[in-house]
């Protein structure tokens, strides 16, 4: 029985598929839900005449607090469940694999777009790739 559930949501709708699976399995098990929103690493904000608007640091917060919001929407459908945020930055696989290890997850959950047997084997995605190489089981759900 999961009591760690680490659940990568990119705020696409078919990621947020998930949500209602991960409630009743967290609230039957008990389990603590981390919610993960991994960005890419943004550059400085440059304006007309190649003024600094923002540098990488400001950009960071800006999305972080962004970010946080709005797992704090989806986080509200998780009502009774333990849940926790985080929003990294980097590439999506490395950065969800290095969540599920300082985590401790027992069990990574992620919703995938519907993807034939031949794209997924020539393209594998984001959901694709974490259930190859994650140590811990990994819930797939395909839309």
């Amino acid at each position: 029985m999961p009591k760690r559930i680490l659940a990568p949501i990119d705020g696409r709708e078919p990621a947020e598929r998930i949500v209602p699976v991960l409630a009743a399995l967290a609230r039957d098990t008990g389990a603590t839900v981390r919610l993960l929103r991994v960005a890419p690493v943004p550059e400085r904000v440059v304006g007309d005449y190649g003024r600094t608007i923002a540098y990488v640091d400001q950009e960071m917060d800006r999305l972080t607090a962004e970010h946080t919001l709005d797992l704090q929407r989806v986080e509200a459908q998780l009502h009774g469940v333990p849940v926790e945020t985080t929003v990294r930055f980097g590439e999506p696989v490395e950065e969800i694999l290095l969540e599920a290890e300082a985590f401790g997850a027992d069990l990574i959950a992620l919703a995938s777009d519907r993807r034939g047997r031949a794209r997924r084997a020539l393209a594998p995605g984001v959901a694709d790739r974490i259930a190859d190489r994650a140590p811990v089981p990994t819930l797939v759900l395909r839309g």
